[in-house]
């Protein structure tokens, strides 16, 4: 009896100790202070990025009319800014992990800057194809070195939190900045736009220069070696070479038919060039809710699980997306809706789950390369793109229902492929919970 009563009271106590520990941990913030400040910051940085390369899209239609081109030329100008970035990276991945990240992040935020002041001033397609490439040379790296600062500041299990924030930016971008941005551009001329994201970038670049840390962790633990051998040394790796084929199947998705979107809006779909932005404002309002949510569920479910989930829902909304006609106004907000809800969905975990898999010490290696590989696959991707789209006599593109299909097979393949990423995530993981 009294052996049961003891047990029963250290039951109780074990039980009591428990809820004021989850108690303790309910009332401990998510994030530092300076966390907090890291991913406002890089937030704003991706925005301006973000912008700078999705802006082209709804600029599809006015470009192609304004500078007399045809979509295959459009999109060898999404292509150029795509192929720079891919050659930079590798070009720089065996630099990534010498340097302050802070340094690297200012140097390239620079480059960006004149780049896409270049777009801003440019007085012809050629001259534009051109300023593009210098942009994609310094942009594809700001992004390596964006996620390497997060994989260093932090912990796996709230990477999906972060990434959901700091996907905010695209959402930000949809809301405000495409609207203002076509605003300036139907008014004084498609230049503006890049002209407005200098202005926004030059108070952040101040910023980061001012209030931002240095980030040299990662300098600690690595040794000292060339870098032509820690490029050869992390590209030659099994479990990463996995997880850039990974990226570059994911990113061919949203290069073969995100490009043509608004052009395919306007002349296919009957939204006119005036109307175009609140198709975009809508899908952008919905997305500063989607994404924080997303974040935190791929985080509680498994990101694996949520990757899944998006990759479900987008595989059905480009099928319907890409097979429009002439639509009314409030059937395309929620099509356009959903399929960036789709498209929040495969990004965020998909980078969460990227982002676990270098060591420490190659992060910035890695994710330098990763970059490349991701603007390579969607460089290539808006190439074929563009031969495969074409327009009739009446402005129309057709065989965008065939960009839908290929697409398509691009999620399945990327699907099948980020299983392996995730296993291997896993596998990895095991005997660090075994030791706790």
């Amino acid at each position: 009896m009294n052996v049961h009563l003891n047990n029963s009271k250290q039951t109780n106590q074990l039980n009591t100790s428990k809820t004021i520990h989850m108690e303790q941990q309910t009332k401990t913030p998510v994030f530092t202070g300076y966390q907090t400040f890291v991913i406002a910051v890089i937030s704003l940085l991706q925005f301006t990025v973000i912008l700078d390369f999705i802006i082209m899209a709804p600029l599809g239609a006015q470009l192609i009319r304004v500078l007399h081109i045809s979509p295959g030329h459009f999109g060898w100008v999404v292509s150029a800014y795509a192929f720079s970035a891919a050659v930079s990276g590798i070009l720089t991945a065996g630099f990534a992990d010498k340097f302050d990240r802070k340094k690297m992040l200012l140097f390239c935020y620079s480059g960006f800057v004149l780049g896409t002041l270049l777009c801003g001033i440019a007085p012809d397609y050629n001259f534009l194809l051109f300023a593009r490439m210098v942009t994609g040379l310094f942009a594809g790296v700001l992004f390596s070195v964006n996620m390497a600062i997060i994989a260093d500041l932090f912990p796996l299990e709230k990477r999906g939190r972060v990434m959901g924030y700091v996907q905010m930016a695209f959402s930000v971008s949809q809301v405000a900045g495409i609207p203002l941005g076509l605003f300036l551009a139907n008014r004084w001329g498609w230049h503006m736009p890049f002209q407005m994201i200098v202005a926004f970038c030059l108070p952040i670049g101040l910023v980061i220069l001012r209030w931002m840390r240095p980030v040299t962790g990662h300098l600690e633990q690595r040794a000292h070696q060339r870098p032509l051998a820690h490029l050869l040394r992390t590209i030659s790796q099994k479990r990463y070479l996995r997880a850039f084929l990974t990226t570059a199947f994911l990113s061919t998705g949203g290069f073969l038919i995100m490009p043509y979107s608004s052009a395919f809006l306007v002349h296919n779909v009957g939204v006119s060039e005036t109307i175009l932005p609140i198709v975009f404002i809508v899908a952008g309002a919905s997305g500063l809710i989607t994404g924080p949510l997303i974040g935190k569920r791929s985080d509680r479910i498994g990101k694996f699980r949520m990757f899944i989930d998006g990759s479900i829902l987008a595989t059905i909304m480009v099928q319907v997306l890409t097979h429009l006609s002439l639509t009314p106004l409030w059937e395309v907000l929620i099509i356009n809706t959903l399929m960036y809800t789709a498209v929040f969905s495969r990004q965020i975990p998909s980078q969460a789950l990227i982002s676990g898999v270098p060591d420490a010490p190659d992060r910035g290696a890695f994710m330098s390369i990763n970059s490349s590989v991701q603007q390579l696959g969607g460089g290539i991707a808006s190439a074929v793109g563009g031969f495969i789209i074409a327009q009739d006599a009446t402005g129309k593109l057709i065989h965008y229902d065939t960009l839908g299909m290929v697409t398509v097979g691009a999620f399945m393949i990327c699907a099948v492929l980020m299983y392996g990423v995730n296993k291997q995530l896993q596998a990895s993981a095991a005997p660090k919970l075994q030791a706790q």
